[in-house]
């Protein structure tokens, strides 16, 4: 199988494949984030996802590029990554209490060969303080994280009261669909 290139910086996703046990190595390129605004959330997710594949493409000839990109949406509204400590306690409050969407989006790209999909799981929070989202966004930082949260951390831990779908969707990245992709590339 040729080399494979995870065309993103988040440590999360690197751990994920890793923890597949994937021989991968990683190449980013800055890319715009933005999106038409008449495409649906799974949409969104598969675009900005092809827009990191395009970009690391003409420095990874030959190769299988996996690029993905994880969006949060809350009643219809797409959730990205908070500006500032503000943006992320305003983030979370809406969260708090309800439910949202995460959606990744991932793109496999091999030559001419393209696999393109979105795996959405459902996240429900529990009801949370003031105190618990200064103390998380204080403590953790969530300004690169989509809906200013990770799963993974302190908050997943204490305020997610139940998920349906893929946990490592949430992550950033839907390991067993991305390695099934990988297969049917052979």
């Amino acid at each position: 199988m040729p080399e494979i290139v995870l065309a993103s910086q988040s440590p999360r996703r690197k751990q994920l494949l890793e923890w597949a046990e994937i021989d991968f190595e990683i190449i980013v390129a800055n890319t715009d984030e933005s999106f038409p605004e008449d495409l649906s959330p799974q949409e969104v997710a598969i675009h900005i996802a092809s827009e990191k594949a395009k970009a690391v493409q003409a420095k990874a000839e030959n190769k299988i590029i996996i690029a993905a990109d994880t969006i949060v949406v809350l009643n219809g509204e797409i959730i990205g990554k908070p500006i500032d400590r503000n943006d992320a306690i305003t983030t979370l409050n809406k969260l708090s209490g309800s439910h949202h969407k995460v959606i990744t989006g991932i793109v496999i790209v091999q030559d001419k060969k393209r696999i393109s999909f979105a795996d959405s799981t459902d996240v429900e929070f529990h009801s949370l303080t003031k105190e618990q989202i200064e103390f998380y966004v204080d403590k953790y930082k969530p300004y690169d994280k989509a809906g200013a949260y990770a799963i993974q951390e302190w908050i997943g831990v204490v305020g997610i009261k139940c998920i349906n779908g893929d946990f490592y969707n949430v992550m950033g990245l839907p390991v067993s669909r991305v390695v099934k992709a990988l297969e049917n590339l052979k």
